[in-house]
């Protein structure tokens, strides 16, 4: 026993314990003292702020500019169709067949150049687009060359009969436009000045009505033409 605390006695004094030293105030980490990496992190992405706002104010600037498209095609121009058009009737149609039923549209429009050319159509079709181009072509497949005067006026008064619509045109000097319904839409059409119309039937439908516009139209003859014509 008094060997071992003998021995223990002697380790003890040939190593002597470490003194606890310590730590300075200044060497301690505060928030403060990493701004050094955090300014760099920072700085950087304010660098890269102004670059990337540079570049965008560049596109933005060609983009309002226009000298990279502008050059390539210019400004693309809509070529005016020598047809103007007005519907002036348009029907679902329905169709029953064995497995049900089946729906299509027909359409009726009035088509002319307001030069003195004007027709009237109709197209069948499942969608309305087709059935108008259909109904476009019919029209001009229909087209007549109305006989106007100088001044764009009918020369004298006619009257037509279609189905049960009848129609009857005269000329009305300083009158303008006087007409309704679809009668109104052909002779707008066809460039017609100072005319009135009447719809001397009851019939609403707005097909026959053009149509017997159309056939009134047809008549229309010059002075000198009538005059032979009506002394035979």
């Amino acid at each position: 026993m008094t060997e071992t605390t003998t021995q223990q006695n002697t380790n003890e004094t040939a190593a002597p314990k470490a003194p606890v030293v310590a730590r300075p105030a200044s060497t301690t980490r505060t928030p403060s003292s990493r701004p050094s990496f955090g300014g760099a992190r920072g700085g950087a992405g304010v660098g890269r702020g102004p670059a990337r706002g540079g570049a965008g104010a560049s596109r933005g600037g060609a983009g309002k500019g226009g000298s990279s498209r502008g050059g390539r095609g210019g400004a693309f121009e809509r070529v005016k169709p020598e047809f103007d058009n007005k519907l002036i009737q348009i029907r679902r149609v329905t169709r029953v067949v064995a497995g049900g039923r089946r729906f299509a549209f027909s359409v009726a429009l009035v088509a002319g150049n307001r030069k003195g050319s004007v027709g009237v159509g109709i197209g069948k079709a499942a969608d309305t687009a087709a059935a108008i181009e259909k109904a476009t072509k019919n029209a001009k497949k229909n087209m007549i060359k109305v006989l106007l005067t100088s001044g764009m006026m009918i020369p004298h008064e006619v009257e037509a009969k279609e189905s049960s619509a009848t129609v009857m045109i005269m000329p009305a000097a300083g009158r303008g436009m006087v007409a309704g319904s679809s009668v109104r839409n052909v002779l707008e059409l066809a460039g017609i000045k100072n005319v009135r119309a009447k719809i001397l039937s009851g019939s609403k439908n707005k097909l026959n009505n053009a149509r017997a516009t159309i056939k009134a139209l047809q008549q229309l003859r010059a002075k000198g033409a009538k005059a032979a014509v009506e002394s035979k």
